[in-house]
């Protein structure tokens, strides 16, 4: 939840690749520290919540004024960041998407036939729908940012204090412990507000208008039609269906991560490679790339599960939905659409990092995006 995504800090957009699908912050010098977390991992639609382990900063009065003023400009100008991140990886997130989703759309009747892969999903959307259409539901996940930002911040400081647990000062297994509950608990709590925004992203971006059967017309109008539609026909539990896989999700992806990261780091980053900058990187890209692909079918059965909403037959909760999907599809099914959102990351790194060079040239630093996909 995409989604979709929910970053307690605000990284740069040149760490960001893949404009929201995964982001990488402070990667070179995360993997030189063993007491590093490698801040802010988020990929598949999963919130990946900085670890919280710094102290919490006290202002005098004076102080706070400025730190408000602060807050709030980088709130803003990080709300522009986001969209321009966002908005770049838009045609691939929609491709990727569709390509996910093609199945239930297929049982719908809502898509006449599969997708042959990422360029006929791209040549097949621009024929019948436009080149326009590449962005739809791409409004909804800019606006989704706001709140969620406004929601880690109100929460990062409860987490951070609830689960500040050290490698060195507590032990591995407790840190890792304490680390997944903070990003789960924060995680969760920043979704559940803004859920709703990450299912109508996924209905509007999967309303292809190439359907024989349903005449050539969109299922929905817009992101309030998709609000209207799915509570007069599910009520408010339409917009939540996935949530709780979600959730799941989250814990997963990021024991997977530092899992991957303790494993890896200690055999991969020695003698002359320690102080590498790209090497450090590019561990980091692969443990992400890696982390995203194990846990990926957990995003496919969310994302599944939200278009069953307004149907007639709808799975019975997630592991049902594994199950159907893997006996009528194979587990095949459960990794469509993985390239897309792997080529989604490379395809979007040049344009942010040039956005980030941008905002030096003309603020003279750097506003993060903070937000996921």
């Amino acid at each position: 939840m995409e989604g979709g995504p929910y970053m307690m800090q605000h990284p740069s957009i040149s760490q960001k690749l893949g404009g929201g699908s995964f982001l990488v912050s402070k990667l070179a010098t995360g993997f030189h520290s063993r007491n590093s977390s490698s801040s802010g991992i988020y990929l598949n639609g999963f919130v990946a919540v900085t670890p919280m382990v710094s102290p919490v900063t006290a202002y005098s009065p004076a102080e706070k004024g400025g730190a408000t003023t602060s807050f709030i400009v980088d709130f803003l100008m990080g709300g522009v960041s986001a969209a321009v991140s966002k908005t770049a990886a838009a045609p691939i997130e929609r491709v990727k998407l569709l390509i996910q989703n093609q199945d239930e759309m297929l049982k719908t009747g809502r898509l006449s036939h599969p997708y042959k892969g990422i360029g006929d999903c791209f040549a097949r959307t621009i024929k019948d729908e436009g080149m326009l259409s590449l962005w739809r539901g791409n409004t909804a996940n800019v606006i989704r940012y706001f709140p969620t930002q406004a929601l880690n911040f109100a929460f990062k400081d409860y987490f951070k204090k609830l689960f500040n647990f050290k490698k060195d000062r507590d032990g591995y297994w407790k840190w890792f412990a304490g680390n997944l509950a903070s990003g789960g608990a924060a995680g969760a709590s920043s979704l559940l507000f803004v859920y709703s925004l990450d299912f109508a992203r996924t209905r509007l971006a999967n309303d292809a208008k190439v359907a024989a059967k349903q005449g050539g017309q969109r299922q929905f109008n817009g992101l309030i039609d998709v609000y209207t539609k799915t509570i007069k026909s599910d009520g408010i539990t339409g917009l939540y269906r996935g949530f709780t896989i979600s959730c799941v999700g989250i814990v997963v992806y990021r024991g997977l991560y530092f899992g991957m990261y303790d494993s890896l780091k200690p055999v991969v980053l020695v003698d002359g490679l320690q102080d590498s900058f790209f090497a450090s990187f590019f561990l980091g890209w692969g443990i992400t790339i890696g982390a995203g692909l194990a846990s990926y079918p957990i995003d496919t059965v969310r994302r599944r599960m939200m278009m069953t909403s307004g149907e007639a037959v709808k799975y019975s909760g997630s592991v049902d939905a594994f199950k159907q999907i893997i006996a009528k599809e194979g587990a095949k099914s459960l990794f469509k659409g993985a390239g897309a959102n792997i080529l989604r990351a490379v395809a979007g790194a040049g344009v942010l990092a040039g956005y980030d060079k941008l905002q030096l040239l003309l603020f003279g630093k750097k506003y993060g995006s903070g937000g996921g996909g």
